[in-house]
């Protein structure tokens, strides 16, 4: 009896052959004395033969209000039940009370304003650390960048380069991951300092940065902060928002298929 050959048909049926191929020669294996051992051996497959074409990934940053944001409770679930079956890695790097020049690393000051000292692009090579483990020997399907941030750019009035940053940082994460497909979901500062001059600024430079980039989308988080309109979110807010981040990002991401 010759030797059966495992053979592929398509990605996802499989065959045994025997060689020499003649008519008749393919038989499938419930046919083959061998089939307990071969389907034995198939099981151990899908993960590398049968897999997808990469992994989902989502990478959280900004500062407090993206701190206060535990992924796990509403945003990571959404994503994974949107893309069942498929590996999804969510990456959180965020840091509390920390402008956007550092994560933007070509970042400049307004003529004649004084900034507080900070190694521009700091944060940026630490979440860009933590995005290079967790995808190491991946191949990566699609990627979005959720951002919430900007509170503490407000506070020192510099709104008036604030878009541009933004625009700089998604180019500059597009650019770092080679990729110009990854859509961007902003998170709008909230309405704690409505009718203040630099906090308005601050929140209309992230909808012109929204609105230049047609893979960007700005959400509001004006009915997240309580009835006392706070800096910070309740445990609700934050999972509202996680929630809301999620459903952008997915929108963002079905629209690519279009």
């Amino acid at each position: 009896m010759e030797e059966p050959e495992l053979c592929a048909l398509t990605q996802y049926y499989w065959c045994v052959r025997y060689a020499p191929p003649k008519p008749g020669a393919i038989r499938f294996l419930k046919e083959t004395p061998m089939r307990l051992l071969l389907a034995a051996c198939l099981c151990l497959l899908p993960s590398s033969l049968l897999a997808d074409e990469g992994i989902r990934l989502f990478i959280l940053s900004g500062q407090s209000n993206m701190v206060g944001l535990k992924p796990e409770v509403s945003f990571t679930p959404a994503v994974k039940d949107a893309y069942a079956g498929e590996e999804v890695v969510v990456v959180k790097n965020a840091s509390g009370g920390k402008p956007i020049r550092l994560w933007y690393k070509d970042w400049k000051a307004p003529e004649g304003k004084a900034t507080a000292a900070f190694v521009p692009g700091s944060l940026y090579d630490s979440l860009m650390k933590d995005v290079n483990a967790a995808t190491a020997g991946k191949k990566i399907k699609s990627v979005v960048f959720v951002w919430m941030q900007g509170e503490r750019d407000a506070r020192e009035g510099l709104a008036s380069v604030y878009s541009a940053s933004m625009q700089g940082l998604i180019k500059q994460l597009r650019t770092d991951l080679k990729r110009e497909d990854i859509p961007v979901v902003i998170g709008r500062l909230s309405d704690y300092q409505n009718g203040e001059k630099n906090w308005d600024d601050l929140r209309a430079a992230q909808a012109e940065a929204a609105d230049a980039d047609p893979l960007t989308v700005l959400v509001d988080t004006d009915d997240l902060n309580g009835p006392k309109d706070g800096l910070h979110y309740n445990q609700e807010g934050y999972k509202e928002m996680g929630s809301r981040f999620a459903q952008a990002a997915i929108t963002l991401l079905n629209q690519e298929k279009k």
